[in-house]
């Protein structure tokens, strides 16, 4: 055998994964996580699944989902119970009074406080960002905001053929809210003949060009959930706001997966979830991004002009909120569009995952492993002998900067309901999206080399099994 026949080899090994796990700097931080084990993943009951221990490294799953659901961080539950601690002795004055030794923010200003830490994840300054509602609700509060549309000029909203179908529910019903048809008032960028192909930023570009005239606003999530692409969006939004196009950037599978500069790259506004790899629990928070310059409040004559937003007492200055006299004085920038007081118990679980971000030293840290994680995923994939017969293909691009940690596999049809069965059977947690895609997402905070080597070998003997049936 020669030097480099042994060095591929070492290069495949489970060895190697583990010595790449040892050199990561930022490999102790998965211990701040709880995994499930096996043996809980088998649990059929409540009661079974809180004795089995998942503390055991050889019992614990391999769970590649982070970009559907990510795992729950250990403080989660610490900070939870100062959180009903302060309630149930406070009630409430929980609102106004901080209490010494409680890492908490009072109530009135937890949302301030998620806004300061969610900032840097998504590259904006603080008064641009408000963590608040869900995802498609803060998409048809920027909607009512600004899609104005003009029979007569400008009255169509761009999306992609694969948008997420919250994104596409969201679009149609806002242009039918206006009276307008989908037929006529929807354009969904699709390349002729290639379904669920990446999407090139030329064709996109051609699209927008296209319809530039017509066109009120872009709506395209900034990484694609089926494929995984990652989209160009600085240049997509420069060239769509030089057309005149509002432009909205669905960052669900985006955010804490790679890095954002929303204020930077002058993005218009944008909106996400906090339950995929900002681990705040399922169906937690959403968040929205409101550039500033699209949030300013400003008087003239004594008389306060802003965007025209849906409003609610949330969005009204806190210096006058509980006055009661039903004066509306807008805040400034993003948490101007808050509606209602905000849930606490959501904003204290995504800023418990926060306070992790901040530990792995945020986002540039976490991306450069995010790059590796992913990288030495793919080699271990495209050296599946299964991958060489092509009983499966990678259709999320290779090239690092058009994805994050998600690899979309399309297997041959037919094989994906025994695969994922197998999988499951074998405690390995990875996402399925019909009729023949898995979906393996290594977030970079809790998961090692190792699970990627780990889930190749089991993917591997899934499909073989598969292939007998």
């Amino acid at each position: 055998m020669s030097s480099s026949d042994a060095q591929s080899k070492h290069v495949y090994s489970r060895a190697y994964a583990l010595a790449l796990d040892s050199q990561d700097p930022l490999h102790g931080i998965r211990k701040d996580f709880l995994i499930p084990s096996k043996a809980q993943l088998r649990a059929r009951s409540l009661s079974e699944a809180e004795t089995h221990d998942s503390s055991s490294p050889d019992d614990t799953a391999i769970y590649l989902c982070g970009n559907s659901l990510g795992v729950q961080p250990a403080i989660t539950s610490v900070r939870m119970q100062q959180y009903f601690t302060t309630w149930a002795t406070q009630g409430v004055f929980g609102h106004f009074k901080p209490l010494a030794e409680s890492p908490l923010p009072t109530w009135l200003d937890a949302d301030a406080r998620a806004s300061d830490c969610i900032a840097p994840i998504v590259g904006a300054l603080p008064a641009e960002v408000a963590v608040m509602e869900t995802l498609t609700a803060n998409l048809h509060l920027l909607l009512s905001a600004f899609y104005k549309p003009d029979i007569n000029g400008r009255h169509k909203i761009i999306i992609e053929n694969q948008a997420f179908p919250s994104d596409h529910f969201a679009a149609e019903s806002q242009i039918l809210h206006h009276n307008l048809s989908p037929s006529s008032s929807l354009i969904t960028i699709e390349l002729p003949g290639l379904p669920q192909a990446p999407l090139s930023t030329s064709y996109i570009l051609s699209v927008i060009e296209k319809h530039a005239s017509t066109t009120a606003v872009l709506l395209l999530p900034g990484i694609q959930f089926y494929t995984g692409q990652y989209f160009d969006i600085p240049t997509i939004t420069k060239a769509a706001q030089k057309a005149g196009i509002f432009v909205i950037w669905d960052l669900a599978h985006a955010v804490g997966n790679v890095l954002l500069d929303l204020h930077g790259w002058g993005v218009d506004a944008a909106v996400w979830c906090s339950y995929k790899y900002l681990n705040a629990g399922p169906g937690a928070v959403g968040g929205l991004f409101v550039h500033e310059k699209n949030s300013q409040v400003s008087s003239e004559a004594g008389q306060l002009t802003f965007a025209n937003r849906l409003s609610g007492w949330w969005g009204s200055s806190k210096a006058s909120r509980f006055a009661m006299d039903n004066k509306f004085v807008p805040i400034p920038g993003a948490s101007g569009f808050q509606l209602s007081n905000p849930s606490i118990l959501d904003i204290t679980s995504l800023n418990a995952s926060l306070e992790i971000f901040a530990k792995a030293g945020g986002m540039v840290p976490l991306r450069e492993k995010s790059v590796k994680l992913t990288a030495h995923l793919e080699v271990l994939i495209r050296n599946m002998e299964a991958y060489t017969a092509k009983r499966f293909e990678i259709i999320t691009p290779s090239d690092k900067d058009q994805r994050g940690a998600q690899l979309s596999l399309k297997l041959q049809p037919g094989l994906l309901d025994a695969v994922m069965k197998y999988l499951e059977e074998k405690s390995v947690v990875v996402d399925e999206r019909r009729p023949d895609v898995i979906r393996v997402a290594p977030a970079p905070l809790y998961n090692s080399f190792e699970d990627c080597w780990l889930f190749v070998e089991a993917f591997g003997e899934a499909l073989h099994a598969a292939e007998k049936l």
